[in-house]
């Protein structure tokens, strides 16, 4: 914010026993600002609260509550800089804030909880941008991009760093000289079996060293190569970190014979051992610190400050971009009539005693999908000509939150199942219906499965995650609550025989996916009664 010294001239900053308060310019644009953000804060509660909730419960993202007041310091110490800015509204990045209100509502009806989340932040950023203009937010592009890590994001991460973790651990196994065999994040050595599951990620390290790092290098250095090496690597040490760390963890049990680094040992060893890394890591940074800036004195605010149209451009960019904030929360209220209007679903959701040659019989495998609040579900096990096939259903009439098709909950197999593995999905193409699945094979000790997967959206079929949420969104757009389901079909197989099985369930399907078709068109032809 501008400062000027009460008195003559202006002068230091630093001067001892000088008072310095906020120019009439920076105070009206502040009262502004701080009005935009309150009232921001208000339209979009749900969307914050939800951030708040995650930080909250989650140790991976506690480091949220810190983000606001680090980015209001880090404001702060712009300040001598900022003095030498008369703040003019920018109205032109309010079409900004537009679009990211429309890109709000598109998260909030597809209930994408991060896009919503970090579209809500964009908000923050741009209606800030548009009240100070575009000088003074080149002077706080840092505290305002910091505001990003309050988004809990990052999850996505946690397959590939989990893959990553189980091949660099068996890696440095056999490097040493332990024999071990491994399949996807499970792994076994003499005398003991191995998996690494979501806490061995290193999604924690990782996103609390990329929180350190940027910080750090932002404070630490003003060229721009120095800042963008010291974020990368503040990316890369703690992904290899994490995996040296796994692989001390299972050679410590290995050669204690189990009697260390088991239990609250597993998580002690862990963080002490990433936490001289991270020593390390920014001892090393320190060595190459820039030298702080030299600062300069405030300059009085330049002629013109103050006058009556600069006023009123500050008053009409906060009515309209408080006006076009307010309208995405409208819509999404009114779509949320048009679907508690909807009757009550009673659906009839039931599979036939035969499909084609194939006739049903009783189950053949103990696995079962979690699905999270359906409205219905069906399964049912088929002997045909060459084997067995399993079909599971998991039915949602209307999709709201907390019953949804595309959900973290719909899981095959939960963590640290005392039974079933999942080792890994893959994409395989199909012929038409649909055009590509989702593969998954899952292995317990006495069977395997594969498991082809797809979504089904009032007629329409997608194995991409991301475009069903984006058909839901649109319908939703539209006022329609178009039924979905979770399609998963299933044979088990023998070592060796991967390729007959996925032969077997394309057979299947393309031949028999009408049937199944038309059980889930007639359950949400009776889903309203």
């Amino acid at each position: 914010m501008s400062l000027q010294r009460s008195g003559s001239s202006p002068g230091p900053l630093a001067a001892a026993g000088r008072t310095w308060v906020a120019s009439p310019d920076w105070v009206r644009t502040l009262a502004a600002l701080g009005l935009s953000w309150a009232l921001l804060l208000w339209l979009y509660r749900e969307t914050w609260g939800g951030m708040v909730a995650v930080w909250a419960r989650s140790e991976t993202f506690a480091h949220g509550f810190l983000v606001l007041p680090v980015s209001l310091w880090l404001a702060w110490r712009q300040r001598q800089a900022l003095a030498r800015i008369r703040p003019r509204p920018w109205p032109a990045a309010l079409a900004g804030l537009a679009a990211a209100g429309g890109l709000w509502l598109a998260a909030r009806l597809a209930e994408v909880n991060v896009v919503e989340q970090l579209a809500f932040v964009l908000m923050l950023q741009l209606v800030t941008v548009a009240l100070l203009g575009r000088e003074a937010a080149r002077r706080l592009a840092f505290p305002l991009a910091f505001l990003w890590f309050a988004v809990p994001m990052g999850e996505a991460l946690i397959p590939p760093l989990m893959a990553f973790t189980a091949r660099f651990t068996v890696a440095l196994l056999r490097l040493t000289g332990i024999p071990v065999y491994a399949e996807g994040t499970y792994f076994s050595i003499p005398g003991s079996d191995w998996s690494v599951v979501e806490g061995c990620s290193g999604i924690r390290y990782l996103i609390a060293s990329l929180f350190l790092g940027t910080l750090y290098a932002h404070l630490g250095y003003r060229k721009r190569w120095k800042q963008g090496l010291f974020v990368v690597l503040s990316a890369v040490v703690p992904v290899i970190a994490n995996g040296l760390r796994a692989y001390l963890i299972v050679m410590i049990a290995y050669l204690s014979d189990l009697r260390l680094a088991l239990g609250v040992d597993h998580f002690i060893y862990g963080w002490v051992f990433f936490g001289l890394v991270v020593f390390v890591l920014f001892w090393l940074g320190g060595r190459w610190r820039d030298p702080e800036p030299r600062v300069q004195a405030p300059a009085r605010p330049g002629p013109g400050s103050g006058d009556g149209r600069s006023r009123g451009w500050l008053a009409g960019t906060v009515l309209l971009g408080l006006g076009l904030a307010a309208l995405p929360p409208r819509w999404v209220a009114h779509v949320d009539r048009l679907q508690a209007a909807q009757l009550p679903a009673r659906v009839s959701l039931v599979l036939p005693e035969r499909i084609g040659p194939w006739r049903r019989v009783p189950p053949f495998t103990d696995w079962r999908p979690h699905h999270l609040s359906p409205t219905a579900e069906a399964a049912a096990a088929y002997a045909g000509p060459d084997g067995r096939i399993g079909v599971h259903l998991a039915y949602y009439a209307v999709q709201r939150q907390g019953a949804e098709l595309i959900n973290s909950q719909n899981y095959l197999v939960p963590q640290k199942h005392p039974r079933w593995h999942d080792l890994g999905a893959r994409r395989v193409s199909g012929r038409g219906v649909p055009p590509a699945w989702i593969e998954s094979e899952l292995a317990a000790p006495d069977q395997r499965l594969l498991v082809w997967r797809c979504y089904w959206l009032d007629g329409r079929l997608t194995a991409n995650p991301y475009r069903a949420k984006a058909l839901e969104a649109l319908d939703r757009l539209r006022g329609r609550f178009p039924p979905a389901a979770d399609v998963l079909v299933y044979t088990a197989f023998a070592p060796g025989e991967r390729v007959r099985a996925r032969a077997r369930l394309e057979r299947f399907f393309v031949r028999y996916w009408p049937v199944i078709a038309t059980v889930l068109r007639r359950a949400g032809e009776g889903r309203h009664g």
